[in-house]
């Protein structure tokens, strides 16, 4: 399957469309400990698998096929707007949040909300080369939740970022957590993923 839904008992009318890292998929502990999370307060949550990964269990995206994860995005927000009415949100791991981040950057309007989740700022070991251009162009409140030990950003690299967004921005900072948020000493995925819900519904109001 691509799609996964959590369906809220008691809908608030938002929604929210979630997706994958590189190398995992929509089943992934976070985005499912997420979806549930954020069900329960509300909102309908669609996991959603990358075109790169339909097409492959194993393969990593390639550059190529970057534009059409993001159509994939594009079309799943699209979906999820029919299905709700109130808000939508946009959310990412990682590669896809990358992803998210760049389709609603070119669209204003497009989604509600982002939520960054281990933002990729630039490759591991090589700060010199940032994945940032493109952050000037956002237009939604956007929640970043990155780990104080993320070899693709640090937490002040993090905060850098949120500077060159003109709209309302927040961090959730996991300490001690790598690139894989749920691997952080003495805390429950639970845990971390509740927190991560309260701040994002806390910024998008």
């Amino acid at each position: 399957m691509s799609e996964e839904l959590h369906q809220p008992r008691a809908p608030s009318g938002d929604g929210l469309v979630l997706t994958h890292g590189a190398g995992g998929n929509a089943r992934a502990p976070l985005l499912v400990a997420l979806g549930e999370a954020f069900a329960a307060r509300g909102l309908t949550v669609l996991r959603y698998d990358l075109p790169f990964r339909q097409a492959s269990r194993t393969a990593p995206p390639r550059p190529a096929g970057a534009a059409r994860d993001r159509e994939g995005l594009q079309a799943m927000v699209t979906a999820m707007r029919s299905r709700v009415g109130g808000r939508v949100f946009l959310g990412g791991q990682s590669y896809g949040g990358r992803q998210a981040s760049m389709l609603v950057a070119g669209e204003a309007g497009l989604v509600d909300g982002l939520l960054l989740l281990s933002y990729p700022l630039h490759p591991p070991g090589r700060p010199s080369e940032p994945r940032t251009a493109h952050l000037p162009k956002l237009a939604s409140p956007t929640l970043f939740a990155h780990g104080s030990r993320d070899p693709f950003g640090s937490l002040e690299d993090i905060e850098a970022a949120r500077a060159l967004i003109p709209s309302r921005t927040a961090l959730v900072p996991i300490p001690g957590a790598g690139h894989n948020l749920f691997r952080a000493p003495k805390r429950a995925g639970s845990d971390i993923a509740a927190e991560i819900v309260t701040a994002f519904l806390d910024l998008v109001g």
